[in-house]
């Protein structure tokens, strides 16, 4: 199976699909390489796309310690797969967790993207919130820990941020459902642990946001309600920013809405391969309602 090998020696399993300009895909908690499929038919037809396993998610490797696993060991993976793959720069696109690590991927690296795609990211954001999901973050562990990976999959699959999809589409459902339950429940607790628990609140880093110039384009589905705020935050703080909403939709949105999910990434990648993805005016971020003088 190919791998690249990260600096700490883990090796992280991936798949490709075409040619040209290279995305790279990172996952979120729920998901791995699998939950890209729908992106990679669609984007390998003018892109070269990867999409890798986080470590702790076979067939990458699992780490037994737990100190293997965090918020700079997921940014710097991604930074491992464009030096295992010999890029220069790439497109980097994340969901959720992954959105997380290519936020930071961003701001630690810029000069490597050639764009960030930030979707549903926000859970456990919230500054007054944080106490409150980094229980819950220790809880689930300990639910994978003591029920095993099947059982604890069956819970998180019917999330408040998961029915819409289980509503809309129960067969493509059902199998994010039973890719999920394959997952390690070492590697799935430990990542809860070291890299959920412990990432820094979205709003500490406004300052750093606020310096990226690196194009982003930041997507969130309308009931996705613990991403909702840190997306528009995020718009409003970093400057090459630009938000989209999809409507009626949770937490799974590449895989609950892959057309609009597509479409929007397609328009983006033009705009931005042409040049043409703006800095935000600053005169739009006048006090003023209507803008007369």
């Amino acid at each position: 199976m190919p791998h690249v090998t990260a600096d700490d020696g883990v090796k992280l399993h991936y798949e490709e699909s075409g040619s040209g300009r290279p995305i790279v895909f990172v996952h979120e908690f729920a998901g791995d390489c699998r939950s890209y499929e729908l992106q990679l038919r669609h984007f390998g037809r003018a892109y070269r796309c990867i999409a890798y396993n986080a470590r702790g998610y076979p067939p990458s490797d699992v780490p037994t310690e737990l100190a293997r696993y965090s918020q700079d060991r997921a940014r710097d993976d991604i930074r491992a797969m464009l030096d295992g793959l010999g890029l220069d720069k790439a497109h980097i696109v994340g969901i959720s967790m992954g959105a997380f690590a290519t936020l930071h991927f961003g701001l630690r690296y810029p000069q490597r993207a050639l764009s960030l795609v930030i979707g549903g990211c926000g859970y456990g954001a919230e500054p007054d919130r944080r106490e409150k999901f980094r229980q819950e973050a220790d809880a689930a562990a300990r639910r994978i820990e003591t029920q095993g990976m099947v059982a604890a999959a069956a819970g998180y699959a019917v999330g408040p941020a998961r029915v819409q999809f289980q509503n809309k589409d129960p067969r493509g459902w059902a199998e994010f459902a039973r890719m999920l339950a394959e997952h390690s429940a070492l590697g799935s607790a430990h990542t809860l642990r070291g890299v959920q628990r412990e990432r820094p609140s979205l709003y500490e880093l406004s300052t750093e946001m606020n310096r990226l110039t690196v194009p982003t384009l930041v997507i969130v589905g309308d009931e996705d309600e613990p991403a909702l705020d840190a997306s528009l935050m995020m718009k409003r703080t970093i400057r090459t920013a630009a938000l989209v909403l999809l409507p009626n939709t949770g937490h799974t949105l590449n895989l609950e809405e892959p057309d609009l999910f597509n479409r929007a990434l397609d328009d983006f990648f033009q705009r931005v391969e042409a040049g043409r993805w703006p800095l935000r005016d600053p005169r739009s971020l006048g006090s003023g309602i209507l803008g007369m003088r």
